[in-house]
């Protein structure tokens, strides 16, 4: 599972949020089962760090994601639902 998760990071932020923004700056750290991760979400000349944790068990996938000021802008709700439908489909 570790691996499927490792393989779907990049994928599961591109076109998360509706609009110009640009992810870039990804990277990540695993730490046994618990990926740290850190990208940056540039929209126009703003660049909003995002950071947190992926934790991966025998039957879960649990993220944990400080979104910054993004958070701010769009409803906490309707990324944590783009998020949960992408990993799903990323790791099915």
């Amino acid at each position: 599972m570790i691996q499927m998760v490792d393989r779907a990071f990049e994928e599961a932020f591109r076109g998360l949020v509706p609009g110009p923004v640009t992810i870039t700056g990804q990277q990540k750290t695993w730490q046994g089962s618990v990926m740290k991760f850190s990208l940056i979400a540039r929209m126009g000349f703003i660049k909003n760090p995002i950071s947190g944790t992926v934790e991966v068990t025998e039957r879960d996938v649990t993220i944990d994601a400080d979104l910054g000021m993004l958070g701010n802008l769009i409803p906490a709700r309707e990324v944590q639902s783009n998020l949960e439908t992408r990993w799903r489909k990323l790791l099915a």
